[in-house]
């Protein structure tokens, strides 16, 4: 399960979803599905989750955005994982 989930990103505009929509973006395995991802992230990270989005760019990493539920403020996760 843990290698699911690669590494989060840090970028300015997974900073920004961050701040104003309580998501976290992280490069996850290619091959993860939507359910996986949530599960992993809510083992991980003992959070509750509402909704996971993926993206796939050119570059070849597929992206999940993560979505948590409004008791867990993405930013304190974000803090534990040393992004902020």
């Amino acid at each position: 399960m843990e290698h699911i989930i690669k590494y989060p990103l840090a970028t300015e505009k997974s900073i920004r979803l961050m701040e104003a929509e309580n998501k976290l973006v992280f490069v996850v395995d290619k091959r993860a599905t939507k359910k996986e991802i949530k599960e992993a992230i809510e083992t991980l990270f003992k959070a509750k989750v509402t909704k996971v989005n993926t993206h796939n760019p050119v570059t070849g990493e597929k992206r999940a955005y993560v979505t948590f539920a409004k008791e867990t403020p993405a930013i304190d996760i974000a803090t534990s994982l040393g992004i902020m």
